[in-house]
């Protein structure tokens, strides 16, 4: 099995640090809205890379964060927390908003087949790894105090800048950050920020009433749940340049050596070409999405097409396409199931060991997928090929041995069911039209909580049960 390493620059073959379980850590969301299509390929690559490692017989120890404090509206390490700030906008707690994120991001991912990963620890309950994280950091001298907080000092860690291959010393306050004047480079980031009184979210600390700096969180619970070693370390191309190269800036600050030997990162998605962001408005979720007519399956087959280190350009057309294109792959495999055509044992080794060379060269998932159309298109329709194929689908996770909801139309439900499902959809058409646009948010994500999914069309909205 053959896997790219940011850090080296090279594809490598991967073996595991030690016997025969594999570590990984995977930035995971920070729950202060609805996770976007964008973020969501970037855990469906996640879940290639588990179910690939779980196909060549490895074991799994794999974390993945909850970030419910400490991510600050930007990288200079000023503004609020997304937490508070979301948490005020919405006269709710921190710990109400974070409850419910994190209930339809796990929700989301439960739709896509992602597996979840064996530890998915939140952050506030972390809190006192932090401190002990930051206390060592000034104790081995690459932290120090300030008046708003405690910092790291990236000048007293050479190879800062090694993973993104940036210069920071030539990259000045204001390329990235904003100048702080007690920091003694514009590129030292927060380990603990100190709060004012009024801060929502703060806890006791040696440096008095505060709270964590985004980075160290994953550091903290790394190390903790993973141990001083691990082996991989995944998340999105976006947190090359500043969260990662923080976190092995911390990491090395503490232990004298990095953490993780494999890092690896999935591309941005784009929307028709361009960057896809909240502030553009072109960002969707999943249950956007099922409203358009497409289900998290064909998001997920959408997702199969291109390799997870190449940028993906997200258009309706090409959602269209990947829907039908699921359809008829569905469509052809069913003519093998049951079917009593005599395939060679050396032609099934041949057709499986077309896909496994796929999947074991860097989780070439498209070219995997191209495997799996050879064997639905096989002329002679056999059991044995669909057998095969269902095997496939342990690593591609688009439910091939199922049909589609949207085929065969919404479930049979009971009458008490179908009266409360049609009340709630009256009552989420009386918030729009009275522009309570939160209202409706909730009650269309409290049943799709249930799996029951709204579509909204020209007619009206009519429901399916997933």
């Amino acid at each position: 099995m053959k896997l790219y390493n940011t850090m080296t620059r090279q594809k490598g073959e991967f073996t595991p640090l030690n016997g025969n379980t594999v570590r990984i850590y995977s930035c995971g969301p920070t729950v202060y809205g609805y996770a976007h299509i964008g973020n969501m390929r970037t855990y469906v690559f996640m879940d290639f890379l588990r179910r690939t490692l779980q196909w060549n017989g490895y074991d799994l120890l794999h974390a993945m964060n909850i970030t419910d404090v400490g991510h600050l509206v930007s990288d200079s390490d000023d503004g609020e927390d997304k937490m508070s700030k979301t948490a005020r906008e919405q006269k709710k707690t921190p710990w109400e908003i974070a409850e419910y994120y994190t209930g339809v991001f796990l929700r989301d991912i439960e739709r896509l087949n992602i597996q979840i990963p064996e530890i998915v620890p939140k952050a506030t309950m972390h809190i006192q790894e932090m401190i002990d994280f930051v206390q060592g950091l000034l104790d081995n001298g690459y932290a120090y105090e300030t008046s708003d907080g405690i910092y790291y000092d990236i000048k007293k860690f050479k190879d800062y800048g090694k993973l993104s291959r940036m210069n920071f010393d030539e990259n000045q306050a204001g390329a990235r950050v904003e100048v702080n004047s007690e920091k003694r480079h514009p590129a030292d980031f927060a380990l603990w920020k100190k709060a004012d009184p009024t801060h929502i979210m703060q806890w006791e600390s040696p440096w008095g009433m505060g709270y964590p700096g985004w980075h160290i969180e994953c550091s903290a619970m790394g190390l903790k749940y993973l141990g001083e070693e691990f082996d991989i370390h995944t998340g999105g191309v976006d947190h090359i340049p500043i969260h990662h190269e923080n976190e092995i800036a911390q990491t090395c600050g503490l232990l004298g050596h990095p953490a993780a030997k494999w890092w690896i990162h999935g591309e941005f998605m784009l929307v028709d070409g361009g960057k896809m962001s909240k502030s553009l408005g072109n960002t969707y979720t999943l249950d956007q999405l099922q409203e358009k007519g497409y289900s998290p399956m064909v998001f997920r087959y959408f997702c199969l097409n291109a390799h997870y280190s190449q940028k993906l350009n997200f258009t309706f057309e090409g959602m269209d396409s990947a829907k039908k294109s699921l359809k008829n792959l569905k469509n052809q495999i069913k003519k093998h199931k049951g079917a009593d055509g005599q395939v060679s044992e050396e032609e099934l080794i041949k057709l499986k060991n077309e896909f496994e060379e796929a999947i074991n060269d860097d989780l070439n998932i498209p070219k995997a997928l191209g495997a799996v159309w050879n064997m639905a298109r096989y002329e002679t329709k056999s059991n044995k090929i669909y057998e095969l194929i269902v095997l496939c689908d342990s690593i591609l996770g688009i439910d091939l041995d199922k049909d589609d909801v949207e085929e065969n139309g919404a479930n049979e439900v009971d009458s008490d069911l179908d009266r409360e499902i049609k009340e709630q959809i009256a009552l989420r058409l009386e918030a729009k039209k009275a522009k309570n646009y939160a209202e409706a948010d909730r009650i269309r994500n409290e049943l799709a909580a249930r799996g029951i999914i709204l579509t909204d069309t020209k007619e009206g909205t009519t429901y399916s049960i997933k």
